[in-house]
């Protein structure tokens, strides 16, 4: 199953399942709610949510990745790199001053 985050302001962010549950929770919605919205008064609460995230997954990655020997591959996606376009997406809705919504 997909989760496509939408907003007037740009095109669509689509995210699997798994991934945009995580970002939801990140947002501090209800991953289980099959849609909703961040509002216009709640998106820079929600930016610097994710932005928060994004810095905490490049710091753990970075823990991790001096942990391990160097010839290690790491081929994961970070969720800092999952996060971006979503990032991008709430940034531009809080300039054209509009909501973000999935689901719907």
């Amino acid at each position: 199953m997909l989760i496509v985050f939408n907003s007037a302001a740009s095109g669509e962010v689509i995210m699997l399942e798994a991934n945009g549950k995580e970002l939801l929770r990140v947002l501090g919605k209800d991953q289980d709610e099959p849609k909703g919205i961040v509002t216009v008064e709640q998106l820079p609460d929600a930016i610097g949510r994710v932005r928060r995230a994004m810095d905490a997954s490049k710091v753990r990655h970075g823990a991790a990745a001096a942990s391990r020997e160097e010839s290690t591959p790491d081929d994961a996606v970070q969720l800092s790199q999952r996060a971006l376009p979503l990032l991008e997406l709430l940034e531009r809705s809080l300039q054209k001053q509009v909501p973000v919504t999935w689901g719907v």
